[in-house]
């Protein structure tokens, strides 16, 4: 009896450690949502497999615009599956300190939501010790005008009164110039609450330049990263935006739509004078985008975008987000890196994910025109 029982005992210990182990192996697969699982071939068998990892290999630091973050967040999961032993380490600051921080020679490349400014450029020639900072489009999209407002699912702005708002001239939700543009709507006798950023952003400039060329009887400040109109609350990143106007009855701010998607906050359509209101979504960004010309010269690849559109389904207030890199006299130790990673994320698996994300894919024609440049980067 005693021998049974042993036996009994030790057959439930290696049950239960076969079952541990088991759960052990699944968990680290569940933790590997990038796929970079292989099959019995050893061949990667998920989004990893479009990567190209070259003469790739240890540590790049990069910093700047939290526009992409969430962008950036999936391509470097995804590239770093792919490419054992690299590691890509972006801080999502602000487009300004990832200018400052590219031109210190601090990280291989930055990301910025607005192009570099000709003193930029200039002070990149002390980094880039043959070449200049030259921008690359890789991440465009929608700046959202995110809302929270108890009882009111659905707004409509144009631009006189969203820049109205903005400035502070336009104080409570139910101000005559909102309720014209949202007939029915019941809207509340409550302060409005204006959120903008604390630090400088591309993001800022980018809305700045919508009202600029939308509103200028009513906007009357030059498109600059720092938050020009006095009064409204601060904020630290799009982020931290997002999660102010989350919390707070009748605030309003803007942000990427990716982080209104992924916290459920509603956002403002837009009166642009087309036939019907445009909503802000990836799609309509990129028919806005799409009309995009190149004004940089050489292989710099700075756009200009039309915020003045009319175009039926063309959402106006839109972004494109740069990798600003060294055209050349890149670090040696980091060239490669940077090479393989931008090849990625220029490439058709890096740009097929920026929908997904709520972000919208840089046109093809300028695509193809980026991955030239990042083949020749030297």
């Amino acid at each position: 009896m005693k021998l049974q029982r042993k036996n009994r005992l030790r057959a439930t210990a290696l049950g239960a450690l076969a079952v541990s182990s088991a759960l052990v192996l699944t968990a680290c697969g569940s933790d590997n949502n990038s796929g970079s699982a292989t099959g019995g071939s050893g061949e990667k068998t998920s989004a990893a497999s479009d990567v190209k990892c070259d003469d790739a290999k240890g540590q790049l630091l990069a910093s700047g615009s939290s526009a992409q973050k969430n962008a950036m967040d999936l391509w470097v999961k995804n590239y770093m599956a792919g490419c054992e032993g690299v590691e890509i380490n972006y801080k999502a600051s602000s487009s300004g300190e990832g200018i400052i921080a590219f031109n210190q020679g601090t990280v291989g490349f930055a990301g910025s939501d607005s192009a570099l400014k000709p003193e930029e450029v200039t002070d990149s020639k002390k980094i880039c010790k043959t070449g200049q900072g030259i921008n690359l489009p890789m991440v465009g999209g929608p700046i959202a005008i995110g809302f929270h407002l108890e009882g009111v699912d659905s707004l409509t702005l144009d631009a006189p009164t969203l820049a109205k708002i903005f400035d502070g001239k336009i104080k409570k939700w139910n101000d005559t110039a909102i309720a014209k543009l949202n007939d029915g709507a019941k809207l509340p006798n409550k302060a409005i609450q204006a959120f903008h950023r604390s630090e400088d952003s591309g993001t800022t400039q980018n809305l700045g330049k919508y009202l600029a060329a939308t509103a200028s009887n009513d906007w009357k400040y030059e498109p600059e990263k720092k938050w020009p109109a006095p009064g409204g609350q601060a904020a630290s990143g799009s982020a931290g935006v997002a999660a102010q106007v989350k919390q707070v009855d009748g605030s309003i701010g803007y942000f990427e739509l990716s982080y209104a998607s992924s916290q459920s906050i509603s956002t403002v359509d837009i009166q642009t004078g087309g036939s019907a209101p445009v909503k802000a979504s990836s799609e309509n960004a990129s028919k806005a985008i799409a009309a995009a010309k190149i004004t940089g010269t050489g292989k710099d690849l700075a756009l200009g975008l039309d915020y003045t559109t009319k175009a039926e389904g063309a959402y106006p207030i839109v972004l494109v987000t740069y990798e600003v890199v060294c055209d050349t006299g890149n670090k040696a130790e980091t060239l490669p890196t940077v090479k393989s990673f931008l090849n990625y994320t220029a490439g058709d698996a890096g740009q097929k994910l920026l929908t997904e994300a709520g972000y919208a894919p840089i046109p093809t024609e300028i695509n193809a025109k980026v991955r030239e440049t990042i083949a020749s980067l030297s």
